[in-house]
């Protein structure tokens, strides 16, 4: 498959700088029977193709790429990157303008995807886990390691174990059912500083009032910043091994 991982990200944003000028000199040799609002909307579809990537700054060379050889090609005097006519000046202010906006409006919408498919995935881990402890034939090991793999994928933690017993050093960060990780009287602004990364974190494993154990987790390689929601599904997740821990 081409381009190979770590390398498509540089064709896009080639593809999204060359294309543009091919196209405009093309459209250069017809020039007499193509109108600049058409040769804008030719431009226009490059810079979406460009934005679909998911990489602003692929968006963002088509979008300045395609003013800046809309103007050599396809505005008097030709050849030069000036322009006289106003027609022009505003043509090629608007092919810019727009195509900054499609590439924002692309951006936005991956985004919006990216948090659809991932609550998805969230929805599935804890129904996942939901299931195996109403089937009651999976042993509470299983269930457990189960629990720690999804927990370290939705946190984006390094690695994730469980231990019996309430939290009992109180140098180690405990994140609550609220989604807040606390450290002592201290609350840690994960959405600035990201998850500790020299420090454990643990998620207490409650069954009524009386702690069962907890889910120890460490993110040290990397700087990790889950959101409240996703630190909550963590929270979710730690509590359905509650009854399986507390029956063995």
């Amino acid at each position: 498959m081409w381009p190979p991982e770590g390398q498509w990200l540089v064709a896009a944003r080639v593809g999204a700088a060359v294309l543009p000028l091919a196209t405009c000199a093309l459209l250069a040799t017809v020039r007499d029977s193509v109108t600049a609002a058409t040769a804008v909307l030719v431009l226009v579809l490059l810079v979406v193709a460009a934005a679909s990537t998911g990489d602003r700054i692929a968006g963002l060379l088509a979008a300045v790429s395609g003013g800046a050889w809309f103007d050599f090609f396809l505005t008097a005097p030709y050849q030069q990157f000036a322009i006289k006519g106003s027609d022009d000046v505003e043509a090629t202010v608007l092919l810019v303008v727009i195509g900054l906006a499609v590439t924002e409006i692309a951006l936005w919408g991956h985004r919006q995807q990216a948090r659809a498919a991932g609550r998805s995935g969230y929805l599935e881990g804890v129904l996942g886990a939901a299931r195996l402890v109403s089937e009651g034939d999976t042993p509470p090991a299983t269930l457990v390691d189960v629990v720690a793999d999804q927990i370290t994928e939705v946190l984006g933690a390094d690695d994730c174990r469980f231990e019996g017993g309430p939290v009992t050093d109180p140098r180690i960060a405990v994140l609550d059912h609220a989604g807040e990780i606390t450290r002592g009287d201290h609350v840690v602004d994960v959405e600035r500083v990201g998850m500790p990364s020299h420090d454990y974190v643990a998620i207490p494993v409650r069954r009524g009032s009386r702690v069962v154990g907890h889910f120890l987790l460490t993110a040290s390689s990397r700087a990790t910043y889950p959101t409240a929601e996703q630190r909550r599904v963590a929270v979710l997740l730690a509590d359905q091994v509650a009854s399986a821990v507390a029956a063995r």
